[in-house]
């Protein structure tokens, strides 16, 4: 679901967030030593070994430990191992102190971690504040070390999508569902092309005084958060850049009908659809940022307890009516992973649904104080019929969803063995306290990188 605020650009100047510093290993258990070769051809080899290995048990003494070599670098130096890890200052430590008590050490020093830089360097990543900040963020950038959602399948069931440079290449074929042809506003019914012609409307065109408004490119700003091409010096990054959004197209002008979400949701997870070709690439996740009022409808219900039991993870939104979402479906069906959205300062967001039947919160945004505050992510510049790419600030429970369906794509790529009910322990279990107010928000924020560290 998304809420009204937008800004939108293809460059230009807004407000500068730094950059995340990476989280590096500062211990080690580990020295590289390269002794010189001997100048006095009178000295025995059994010599040397003797006093090496004197200044390698002095020195170990001197700091309560014990050294052994382990192998030889291809580059002629050795590495010693210690028997417990140190820190880093104290391996420098050491390693000076054994050159000190051995002459023959052309040097020494630390063998350190290094690691995958996980700082992406596309051009807007220090905008998206939701992926990396400490207070409000999802902690997206230290999952990345140990997950990237490679070989998961995210469905996203929702406008269509553009062909963003930006999204593109993490597009797999994908279905749309629009039986209605006025919906559609494609010229057709279902078919195979879940491209998003654009769902602007007219006043009065969806009830009598209704608004009208220009196409909001929903489908693909969720797409984006999900797998946005990422290190690819442009644009966002997306939380599961590794993994790949299967558009599934359900709504159009106005909205979408029950009866064509549900089927999207059984072909989506890999179900039979008559009338439809077999889903090549069955989804694992599906994300559902939509609703509507009233109780889980039965067809919708079904469709979804049918997902779950071909092992495929449904999440979706709360709502954005600041109210309790027992009165939004498909918030308030049963076996779903019910998203909330806070804000920049990990408070419930002003117009998120809230209440006991909600699974955990994620960023959504909030813009009433900064366009920068809401979530940055792909989209298009066309007012009704498609324009050029661009990028833009969205806000909303719809914005929220994709954070924990991006989530969900990075726990199965480390665990695909994990059914939807261990996947909505891993979340409730590893989400973290909220830093502000978020009653009603569920079991906290989501914390992709304790979420990936539990995934067995």
């Amino acid at each position: 679901m998304l809420a009204i605020s937008t800004s939108a650009f293809a460059g230009g100047n807004t407000k500068i967030t730094a950059k995340p510093t990476p989280q590096y290993i500062e211990q080690t258990n580990s020295l590289i030593v390269k002794y010189a070769t001997p100048q006095n051809a009178t000295i025995q080899s059994e010599q040397i070994s003797t006093l090496r290995a004197q200044a390698l048990t002095s020195t170990g003494q001197h700091f309560g430990l014990s050294l052994r070599t382990a192998r030889t670098t291809a580059t002629g130096a050795q590495v010693m191992k210690l028997d417990k890890k140190v820190s880093l200052s104290e391996a420098a430590s050491i390693a000076a102190e054994l050159k000190k008590a051995d002459p023959s050490i052309e040097y020494a020093e630390p063998d350190q971690f290094l690691h995958i830089l996980a700082t992406p360097n596309d051009t807007y990543y220090s905008r998206q504040w939701d992926l990396y900040e400490s207070t409000g963020g999802l902690r997206a950038d230290t999952a990345w070390a140990s997950s990237t959602g490679t070989g998961v399948v995210v469905a996203v069931i929702d406008t269509g999508y553009r062909p963003h440079a930006d999204l593109a290449a993490n597009i797999v074929a994908g279905y749309d569902f629009i039986s209605d042809t006025t919906v559609a506003n494609d010229g057709g019914g279902r078919d195979s092309s879940p491209l998003d012609p654009g769902d602007w409307t007219a006043a009065n065109e969806c009830y009598s005084g209704s608004p009208a408004s220009n196409s909001s490119w929903h489908g693909t700003h969720v797409a984006g958060t999900i797998a946005a091409i990422t290190n690819n010096a442009k644009g966002v990054a997306g939380i599961a850049y590794g993994a790949k959004v299967q558009p599934v197209r359900a709504l159009g002008k106005c909205g979408g009908l029950t009866s064509d979400i549900a089927d999207a949701i059984t072909w989506a997870s890999g179900g039979t659809v008559t009338g439809v070709p077999a889903n090549a690439t069955p989804a694992r996740v599906i994300n559902m940022s939509l609703g509507g009022s009233g109780t889980c409808s039965t067809t919708l219900q079904r469709a979804i307890t049918s997902a779950r039991s071909r092992n495929t993870v449904v999440v979706v939104a709360a709502g954005n009516e600041n109210t309790n979402a027992s009165s939004s479906n498909p918030a308030n069906c049963s076996g779903v992973v019910t998203v909330a959205a806070t804000d920049r300062y990990g408070s419930r967001a002003p117009y998120s649904n809230y209440g006991s039947i909600v699974t955990v919160a994620a960023p959504g945004g909030d813009m009433s104080s900064a366009a920068t505050d809401g979530i940055l992510s792909t989209l298009n510049s066309g007012t009704t019929t498609p324009g050029t790419d661009n990028y833009a600030y969205y806000q909303g429970t719809s914005m929220a969803t994709p954070h924990v369906a991006a989530a969900v794509a990075l726990i199965l790529a480390k665990a695909p063995t994990l059914t939807p009910d261990q996947v909505k322990s891993i979340l409730t279990s590893t989400a973290r306290s909220f830093p502000g107010t978020c009653s009603g928000c569920g079991a906290g924020i989501v914390d992709a990188t304790a979420a990936v560290a539990a995934a067995k």
